[in-house]
């Protein structure tokens, strides 16, 4: 037995040595560092990265505080059989959970050490902001269209591999591109590339690989969010956090500074390194919640709006989706990068995501908005059952 043991040992350390001796002449040694140091990502990432600074607003935003977190408690308990809200959520890895409606605070609670003032991660609610910046691009007329040819802004594509013309704007936007993307759980898997590679301009331009037709099939895709902050940075001819800066961040009044984590060549990490502060994120909610207008401005079209929020009706459900998720039960969808649940005919909530538990959900039928950032998703285990939370807790809540 002992010898069968040593056998084995033996054996896993040559398959490790294997994997290393692979790995390093592969990739950039950087890159590779990164994957066996680092590990999962995690909310305190932001502290590892370079970054572009995001500068207060000089006019910050306060909403109005109209406080009933009694009532909010016991309402999140009773549609969650629940004993203790709070403890749940703090038990739950939870950081920030706010609720507002109509404009107000209802409930504004900090957990795990953390505080108002404390920053916290995107994760992929970043792809709702980028998603946002595309909308701007294109009512500014930098970009002309969601169903422009990819190959219009990013030709070497084409050059690589004519069928990349064939893929849209709006293909990224709804993660139907039909560009290969697995999730594998060492340094050749797509999730750990386009978090780590130190460059990430030259990872989308030159790795992507083409599997399937544009616009038959949602596969939730990093490289998406990839090519359109490339194709921002070429039709605005500015960086997408100085985009941000200029038409998001300034015009909706952040209080807090915030920052846009990069990659080693200076490029955003577009699918998910927004950090900034939970009330500020809430202002991003509250910003969809009045159709892009910001108390008389237009800072986003709302036909944007309208359009990046509601449900695509011309896709064939059941073969375009997979069964899971907000698509088991037939209510969700995705679209431009923002995820839905058609409530009835005339009423849809929907949210921005992100990995670990980041929410900014919005109810329009309830004005309102939730928002909840943590360290984890907790015990409660994936998105599922959080969703399932906000919706019920909004199907009870008054309007």
């Amino acid at each position: 037995m002992k010898k069968i043991a040593l056998y084995c040992l033996i054996g896993l350390l040559f398959i490790i040595t294997g994997m290393l001796i692979y790995a390093y002449l592969t990739y950039p040694a950087e890159y590779v560092n990164r994957v066996f140091r680092w590990g999962d990502a995690d909310v305190y990432d932001y502290q590892k990265f370079p970054e572009h600074a995001l500068e207060t607003s000089g006019s910050p935003f306060k909403f109005a505080l109209n406080l009933d977190e009694d009532r909010i408690r016991s309402q999140f308990e009773a549609v969650s059989e629940l004993d203790d809200f709070d403890a749940f959520l703090a038990k739950n890895r939870t950081q920030a959970f706010i609720v507002i409606q109509d404009d107000a605070i209802l409930y504004e609670q900090y957990f795990n050490g953390a505080g108002r003032d404390s920053i916290v991660t995107s994760f992929s609610t970043a792809k709702s902001f980028v998603s946002t910046l595309i909308g701007i691009a294109i009512s500014e007329g930098h970009i002309h269209s969601v169903d422009d040819p990819i190959t219009d802004y990013l030709p070497e594509l084409a050059e690589r591999d004519p069928a990349f013309a064939n893929i849209t704007i709006r293909d990224l936007l709804m993660m139907s591109s039909g560009i290969k993307y697995v999730e594998f759980p060492f340094v050749n898997g797509d999730d750990a590339k386009t978090y780590y590679y130190p460059d990430l301009r030259r990872l989308a331009l030159e790795d992507t690989r083409i599997v399937g037709s544009p616009g038959e099939k949602f596969l939730y895709n990093n490289y998406h969010p990839l090519l359109l902050g490339l194709i921002l940075e070429r039709a605005t001819g500015t960086s997408p956090a100085n985009y941000l800066q200029e038409k998001i961040w300034q015009p909706i009044g952040m209080e807090y500074p915030g920052s846009w984590s990069l990659d080693e060549h200076g490029f955003a990490k577009m699918e998910s390194g927004i950090n900034g502060r939970a009330i500020d994120f809430a202002k991003f909610g509250r910003l969809f919640l009045h159709n892009g207008d910001w108390n008389g401005v237009q800072v986003i079209p709302a036909e944007w709006v309208a359009e990046a929020t509601q449900p695509d009706t011309s896709v064939d459900y059941a073969n375009y989706y997979y069964d899971g998720f907000i698509f088991a039960n037939g209510q969700g969808y995705y679209k431009y990068m923002w995820w839905g649940i058609q409530r009835n005919e005339q009423n849809t909530d929907f949210m921005a995501l992100g990995n670990h538990g980041q929410f900014i959900y919005i109810s329009p039928q309830k004005n309102l908005i939730i928002l909840r950032y943590g360290e984890s998703y907790g015990d409660i285990h994936g998105a599922d059952n959080w969703v399932n939370l906000f919706y019920n807790f909004t199907n009870q809540l008054e309007e």
